[in-house]
């Protein structure tokens, strides 16, 4: 199964000009843990880092900065460290990169490097449980097969 499959592709993002009070305001709004920095918001959306609810509370509130003043682009885990995945990648390749690196999130960009939509680790465990599901399924049903067979 590809990434694309699975990701969510209702991103919420922002740039790295927004405040961290604008980026705490879109988290809340919009129930996410983490905002994927874009650079240019209106066209392609090319990543250009993430921001994450801990990134606030660690490196704004807890360093006693003014949120409201701070900008995204100043906390933001920056491009060079920022983990992403291509959109025909599979499951599998995905779960890995996310091991290597110990992320939770997986912006999943196009071919051009356009953010198409952001793989978590609660998507990767719920993928496993309906994969789990089925086999379970399987199972059950050959037992049921094999005990009709024996009557």
């Amino acid at each position: 199964m590809q990434l694309s499959e699975i990701c969510v592709l209702d991103v919420v993002f922002c740039s790295r000009r927004t405040t961290i009070l604008e980026a705490a305001r879109l988290m809340r709004q919009h129930h996410a843990g983490d905002l994927i920095v874009v650079d240019d918001a209106d066209d392609e959306r090319t990543p250009a880092g993430i921001i994450t609810d801990r990134d606030i509370v660690v490196d704004v509130l807890g360093k006693e900065l003014n949120p409201a003043t701070t900008l995204v682009g100043d906390v933001m885990v920056k491009l060079s460290h920022l983990v992403v995945a291509r959109d025909t990648e599979d499951l599998t390749e995905g779960a890995e990169r996310m091991r290597q690196h110990g992320v939770r999130r997986l912006p999943v960009v196009n071919r051009a490097g356009a953010l198409v939509g952001v793989v978590t680790l609660d998507d990767l465990l719920q993928q496993l449980a309906r994969s789990a599901t089925v086999l379970a399924e399987i199972v059950n049903k050959e037992q049921a097969h094999e005990q009709r067979a024996r009557r």
